[in-house]
């Protein structure tokens, strides 16, 4: 039997609502449509590589709200009828910003 932890099972659930970290802000996986972490977030000021949000609000920009960290080789897990191996690449042997991307 295999075992899924909440995370992953969210991750299930929600498996087309996700962002990786960018410059200048998130990118969702599947469109790269610029995103950005509510400020309101506890994961405001953490900058994970990897997020899933619940809904994106339209105010001054496209806000993530519900957001909570994820590891990308879930995705490929949970949804492999819909991700690639090539759309996850982590890239965390890339440089980010000091304090992005922990």
């Amino acid at each position: 039997p295999v075992t899924i932890c909440a995370p992953q099972a969210i991750t299930a659930g929600f498996f087309y609502h996700t962002a990786r970290l960018a410059r200048g802000g998130y990118r969702t996986v599947k469109h790269q449509q610029p995103v950005f972490i509510h400020p309101n977030s506890a994961l405001f000021a953490l900058q994970p590589r990897w997020v899933l949000y619940h809904e994106l609000v339209c105010t001054s920009k496209e806000f993530m709200r519900q957001v909570m960290e994820i590891d990308s080789s879930w995705l490929l897990e949970v949804a492999p009828h819909y991700y690639q191996a090539k759309e996850l690449e982590d890239g965390s042997g890339r440089k980010m910003p000091k304090k992005a991307g922990k």
